[in-house]
């Protein structure tokens, strides 16, 4: 069942996306490697200087947290920005009930801190999907980047911009289209070309696929078997193809 709009419309509010590279030993690793996001949508990576990465580290504390570890618990209090080192992590929302949707999922490159600005709880909660590595950068030290460096700060507006439209899309396909229509516009999303044809290799259960157009596993498992009986998709373990343009309608 997909969950209350308005639920969704707390993301206006959820966090800082930064995708960032980095400083000291670790962080600057990341800068070599460059962004390692996949989603299609997301905006060409926006890199900061290494003075700036260096200033923000100055006083970071690295953590290491298990899989399936809730590290921000929607409703915290706000404190710090999160820089994956390594790993991958998921943010949701999710009722009494254990109903959830997924807004984001990152990787290493990628930060997160919501309401760093504003002091305001976190909206969302943010769980590991694998051994995850943060670097935590302070609040204060957020801060004085953005009054010292404006480019900094730039770069804060480009990713709630984006985190904006982001929300307005989530919306309006929650709220304009059917559970098939999402389900195809996801299965299009995270496809990657490979040998001439549309591949989803993303290790992602019917649950989570669930979780992430606002479905039950059931209704997932549904679509995906018509599908794949109509010769559209083709499951291989945890890989999907997709053989022919998905129909419109279902």
């Amino acid at each position: 069942t997909a969950p209350d709009v308005q639920s969704i419309l707390k993301c206006h509010r959820v966090f800082l996306v930064v995708h960032s590279h980095a400083p000291a030993a670790s962080l600057l690793n990341l800068r070599r490697q460059g962004s390692c996001m996949s989603d299609k949508q997301k905006p060409p990576f926006l890199g900061l200087s290494v003075q700036d990465l260096n200033a923000l580290s100055q006083h970071a504390v690295t953590r290491a947290y298990p899989k399936n570890t809730v590290i921000v618990h929607e409703g915290d209090q706000t404190d710090s920005l999160y820089i994956i080192l390594s790993g991958k992590v998921k943010v949701f929302l999710a009722d009494r009930e254990g109903k959830e949707i997924v807004l984001d999922t990152q990787g290493p490159g990628e930060y997160f801190g919501e309401m760093v600005l504003d002091e305001g709880p976190r909206s969302a909660s943010v769980m590991t999907l694998e051994p995850c590595r943060f670097q935590l950068i302070p609040k204060d030290d957020v801060m004085a980047l953005l009054q010292s460096h404006p480019e900094f700060a730039m770069h804060l507006v480009r990713k709630l911009i984006y985190r904006a439209r982001v929300l307005t899309e989530h919306v309006k396909s929650l709220a304009l289209q059917n559970v098939y229509e999402r389900f195809a516009k996801l299965l299009q999303e995270l496809a990657v070309q490979e040998n001439g044809k549309n591949v989803i290799t993303a290790k992602m259960s019917q649950q989570e696929m669930g979780n992430r157009i606002g479905a039950s596993r059931e209704m997932v498992n549904r679509l995906v078997k018509d599908l794949t009986t109509g010769g559209y998709i083709t499951v291989d373990g945890q890989r999907i193809v997709i053989n022919k343009p998905l129909p419109a309608d279902w």
